[in-house]
C-alpha cells in the first residue's frame, strides 16, 4: 500500500510538472507569435556560384505603422541574379530558415542628384528597395515619398545557421547606380535609389549586409527559382484563341432582352464582312480588321453603359487625371460625362461601370493595407447588390471597373474577380484573365490642358541611336539592364534615373526621338509608361517584362509593331535588336504611327482614340463571354 500510494504521488508530480511545461511553451509561442506577424519579417540571401559574376538585390518594405520618419523597413528579400556560362541570366531566392526581426534603417542622406559621373565608379549599379506600403505621387510616376531629412545609423543582426548578418544604415549620393561588392567572406554593399517627391532632389540610400562566418552560401537550406518558365507573347496568343473564360454565373438562367441584344451582336460578329483595308486603319496592326471594325460600329449603335451614383468623393466620381495613374481618371471623366452611351435606366443597360479611383483609393485609406481596401469594395459591392437587381443576376460578370493603381489586380481579385477588369498591371501570372479582363496602358499625363504635347519624332534615317532606356532603379529588372549595357556599346544609350528639371526632360524626349528602338523595362510591376511614350515618340517599343499582357491585347497583333523579349535574354540585347531587317524595322515604325491615334486622349472622344478602345475592350470582351 505505501508503495503504490507512493507511486501514485510521484505520477501525479510528473503528470503536474509536464503540465507546466507545456502550458509555459503554449505561451512563448503565443507570446512570440504576437510580435511577429504583424510585420511578416523574412530575410532572402543569393550566393553567387563560384566562377560566376552575380548581382544581389535587398528588397524591403515599410513596416505596417507607415512611419515614414523613423524610416523602418522590414527586409523582405535578396534576389539574387547570376550569370549562366551561356550568358543568360538566373534569379534565384533564397530564404534564411529564421525570421528576422528588429530590422531599422533610418535614413541619412544628402540632398541633391547633380554629382559628377567622376564621383562614381566603373563598376557601380543601383539596387533599390521595394515599398510595397508607401504611398505613391501622381506627379512623380514611379517614385516614393520620403523626407529628406538626416538621422543616424542603426544596426541590427540576424541569426542563422550560416551566421550573423548585419544591416545598417550609410549616407550616399549618387547621379547613377550606385555600387555592389560581393568579397570572399561574404560582404555585400549596395545601394539604393529612392525618389522624393521633391523632383529636385533624389536622396538615395546605402545599405550594407554582411555575413560573419566563413561557410558558403550555398550551405543555406531554402531555394526557389525565380519564375523559370515565363509566359511568351506566343503563349498568350493561344490563351486568347481558347474558348473566353466563363462561369455559370456569368450566364443568367433567364436571359433579359439586353443580352438577347448582346447574343445578336455576337452572332453578326461571327459572319462579319471580310474587310481588307479602311481608311486611317492599318489591317496589320489588328488580329482581325473586319472584326474589329464590325464590332466597333455595333458598340457606337447599341451599346449603353449604366454608371452607379453611388460611392462618396474622393474615392467615387472624383477623377485624378495628372500623373502614372491618369488613364483610369480620364475614363472616369469621359464616361461620367458621355451622352451617346450612358443609360439613365439601368434596365436599358448592357453594362454597369463601378466608378471609382484605384489610386484615391490607396492614397485615402492609406495605413490599411491591401486587405482593408478589399473590405472597403466589398463593402461597396454589398450596397449596389443591395439595392440593385443587376449583380446578383450575373454574379457581376456584366460590370466591368478601370483601375491603374498596382495593387488594383489583388484587391479587386475576390469581391470583383467575375467583373471585366481594366488593369494597367496586367500580369498573367498573376491576378490578369485573359479573355476575360483587358490591359488597360499607363499614360503619364503631365498636363490636363494638353495631353498630346511634343509628339512624333525624326524620320528613320536620322534616328542613330539603337536602343535608349532611362529611369529609376524600379523592381529587380532594370538593374540588370544597366549592369549589361550602361555604357557599353556606343548606339545602345541606357541610363539610370535622370534629372527631374526641365532641359533634362527634353533630353529624355530627344533620345526617345532619336533612337530606333525604345526599351520599356517593367518597374516593380509588369507595366511600364515607356510604351505608350515610345508610340507618342514614333519609337519602337521594346517590351522587356515578362508575363505582361500589352494593351488591347484582344484586338492588337503588337508583333507588328513592337518587340518582345524574355528578361532572361537581357545579355543578347543588342544583337537581337541588329538581327532585325531594315525593311522589318521600317514596317514596325510605320505601324507604330499607324497605331498611335488609339493612345490619345481627348477632352471631347474621337472616333477610335483611347477612350473608346477601353470601352470597346470590355464590351468585345463582354460580348464573347455571352453563351448563343
Amino acid at each position: 500500500m505505501g508503495v503504490a500510494a507512493l507511486t501514485q504521488r510521484l505520477c501525479n508530480f510528473e503528470i503536474r510538472r509536464l503540465v507546466l511545461i507545456i502550458g509555459v511553451a503554449v505561451v512563448i509561442v503565443v507570446v512570440n507569435q504576437c510580435f511577429e506577424l504583424p510585420y511578416g519579417k523574412r530575410f532572402y540571401f543569393s550566393p553567387a556560384d563560384t566562377g560566376s559574376a552575380s548581382v544581389v538585390t535587398l528588397l524591403g518594405n515599410v513596416t505596417g505603422s507607415n512611419d515614414l520618419e523613423s524610416g523602418k523597413f522590414d527586409v523582405v528579400g535578396v534576389v539574387g541574379i547570376v550569370v549562366n556560362n551561356t550568358g543568360g541570366l538566373e534569379l534565384e531566392e533564397f530564404e534564411l530558415e529564421k525570421d528576422a526581426s528588429n530590422v531599422t534603417v533610418e535614413k541619412s542622406f544628402p540632398v541633391g542628384i547633380n554629382t559628377s559621373e567622376d564621383d562614381i565608379s566603373s563598376g557601380e549599379r543601383t539596387i533599390d528597395f521595394r515599398h510595397d506600403s508607401v504611398p505613391r505621387d501622381s506627379s512623380i510616376g514611379e517614385s516614393y515619398k520620403l523626407d529628406n531629412d538626416s538621422k543616424t545609423s542603426s544596426a541590427s543582426e540576424f541569426q542563422n545557421e550560416a551566421g550573423i548578418v548585419s544591416v545598417v544604415s550609410q549616407g550616399a549620393a549618387r547621379n547613377s547606380p550606385g555600387n555592389i561588392n560581393a568579397v570572399s567572406k561574404g560582404n555585400i554593399e549596395q545601394t539604393t535609389d529612392i525618389q522624393v517627391e521633391d523632383k529636385k532632389t533624389v536622396p538615395l540610400q546605402s545599405v550594407s549586409a554582411t555575413l560573419h562566418d566563413n561557410s558558403s552560401m550555398t550551405s543555406i537550406s531554402t531555394l526557389r527559382k525565380w519564375n523559370p518558365r515565363p509566359t511568351s507573347i506566343s503563349q498568350m496568343n493561344l490563351l486568347l484563341l481558347r474558348t473566353p473564360i466563363s462561369s455559370s454565373s456569368m450566364n443568367p438562367r433567364r436571359y433579359s432582352t439586353r443580352d438577347r441584344e448582346l447574343q445578336s451582336v455576337k452572332l453578326e460578329l461571327e459572319n462579319a464582312p471580310i474587310i481588307r483595308d479602311n481608311p486611317g486603319l492599318s489591317a496589320s496592326i489588328f488580329r482581325n480588321l473586319s472584326k474589329f471594325i464590325r464590332s466597333y460600329d455595333l458598340m457606337e449603335q447599341k451599346l449603353k453603359v449604366y454608371v452607379y451614383t453611388e460611392g462618396e468623393k474622393p474615392i467615387f466620381h472624383q477623377p485624378l487625371m495628372r500623373g502614372i495613374y491618369a488613364s483610369e481618371g480620364w475614363f472616369m471623366k469621359l464616361i461620367e460625362g458621355n451622352k451617346r452611351f450612358s443609360a439613365r435606366d439601368p434596365r436599358k443597360a448592357h453594362l454597369f461601370y463601378l466608378p471609382f479611383d484605384s489610386h484615391m483609393l490607396r492614397l485615402k485609406l492609406n495605413g490599411t493595407g491591401k486587405q482593408g481596401l478589399e473590405k472597403y469594395l466589398k463593402r461597396y459591392v454589398g450596397v449596389i447588390a443591395k439595392k440593385y437587381p443587376f449583380w446578383n443576376r450575373t454574379g457581376g460578370a456584366d460590370h466591368f471597373l478601370v483601375a491603374c493603381h498596382d495593387w488594383a489586380p489583388k484587391i479587386t481579385s475576390k469581391n470583383m474577380g467575375s467583373c471585366i477588369r481594366s488593369l494597367c498591371n496586367a500580369n498573367v501570372a498573376r491576378d490578369f484573365k485573359i479573355g476575360k479582363d483587358t490591359s488597360l496602358p499607363v499614360t503619364y499625363i503631365r498636363s490636363v490642358e494638353d495631353p498630346l504635347a511634343d509628339l512624333g519624332g525624326k524620320p528613320a534615317s536620322e534616328r542613330s541611336i539603337l536602343a535608349f532606356f532611362a529611369g529609376g532603379m524600379h523592381g529587380y529588372l532594370r538593374p540588370i539592364l544597366l549592369h549589361y549595357w550602361e555604357n557599353k556599346e556606343p548606339d545602345v544609350k541606357i541610363f539610370g534615373p535622370m534629372p527631374r528639371d526641365i532641359e533634362s526632360k527634353r533630353l529624355y524626349r530627344e533620345y526617345m526621338k532619336s533612337s530606333k528602338y525604345c526599351i520599356c523595362a517593367r518597374g516593380y510591376e509588369v507595366h511600364t509608361p515607356r510604351i505608350v511614350e515610345a508610340i507618342f515618340h514614333e519609337c519602337v517599343p521594346v517590351i522587356i517584362s515578362d508575363n505582361y499582357v500589352p494593351p488591347f491585347f484582344e484586338v492588337f497583333n503588337w508583333e507588328a509593331f513592337s518587340v518582345f523579349i524574355q528578361e532572361k535574354d537581357i545579355p543578347n540585347l543588342r544583337n537581337i535588336l541588329l538581327s532585325i531587317p531594315d525593311e522589318k524595322y521600317l514596317m514596325m515604325k510605320s505601324e507604330v504611327k499607324m497605331v498611335q491615334q488609339h493612345f490619345f486622349w481627348h477632352k471631347k472622344p474621337v472616333k477610335y482614340d483611347l477612350f473608346h478602345m477601353i470601352l470597346h475592350s470590355v464590351w468585345y470582351n463582354r460580348i464573347l463571354q455571352i453563351k448563343k
